[in-house]
């Protein structure tokens, strides 16, 4: 009977993280809601791993006809357009709140959408970023499974720290999405992303979850100091800063 009623709550649990990581049209009509994106907190790693593993195929494929430079800009357009660039998104807004001197200012600085220079700034670099590390990555088409494990562990990072620090905004917010899954999901997520990890990369993937588990206790303590808590954004430029990361140790690694 429990197992029976547990069902329908962990499909809509996967249909509302699905359709907050993602573009994916699934469960249009189907009545699940905020609720359930933060029930399906538990399978964020498994998506951003899937999302990894959609442009590890795209750049692989267009690398068979195109030079590597320009098989890796599909594939980092593929993820982009793949997450409809939600995280890119909060990186920008979270680097045009340092135009803000004080907390509220900066607050309102990245909920307006307009993106300024900052913003401008810090998404080049992450995209030149990503794009030259894919480039570098493809000769050794076994290396990328890299992004696979990028994309695992940044969003168990994001779990994590949308858990464990408060909401910077008093009315809420996307962060606030995560305040009701608790330490017990938090860490299964994290448990999950660093496991499919190991399976993709073996080994590697240790240096490169001790490098994002380091990146998510410095941005915690930022974002506290600066903001107060996480929000949506602050969020979502760890998530690009902890799958940057993964990739640059994907690029060290023999």
């Amino acid at each position: 009977m429990m197992q029976a009623l547990e069902r329908p709550l962990r499909a809509a649990g996967i249909r509302g993280a699905l359709s907050f990581l993602t573009v994916v049209p699934v469960g249009r009509g189907t009545g699940f809601g905020a609720s359930d994106v933060g029930r399906g907190a538990i399978y964020f790693p498994l998506i951003g791993a899937g999302v990894g593993g959609a442009v590890a195929l795209s750049a692989w494929a267009a690398s068979l006809v195109l030079p590597l430079s320009l098989a890796a800009l599909i594939g980092v357009a593929t993820g982009a357009l793949l997450t409809g660039a939600l995280h890119l998104d909060g990186l920008a807004d979270t680097a045009d709140g340092y135009g803000g001197r004080t907390r509220a200012r900066a607050l309102e600085i990245m909920r307006d959408h307009a993106v300024g220079s900052y913003g401008v700034v810090a998404v080049v670099l992450d995209l030149g970023l990503r794009t030259a590390a894919l480039a570098s990555l493809l000769p050794s088409p076994h290396r990328l499974l890299y992004l696979v494990a990028a994309g695992a562990l940044s969003r168990s990072l994001a779990v994590g720290l949308g858990v464990l620090l408060p909401n910077a905004r008093a009315e809420g917010g996307q962060s606030s999405l995560l305040e009701g899954v608790g330490p017990r999901r938090a860490a299964a997520a994290a448990v999950a992303g660093v496991l499919i990890a190991v399976l993709v990369s073996r080994w590697a993937a240790l240096p490169a979850a001790i490098g994002v588990a380091a990146v998510g206790v410095l941005w915690g303590w930022h974002c506290l100091r600066r903001l107060g808590g996480m929000t949506g954004d602050t969020l979502g430029a760890a998530s690009e800063a902890a799958e940057v990361l993964v990739l640059l140790v994907g690029v060290v690694v023999r």
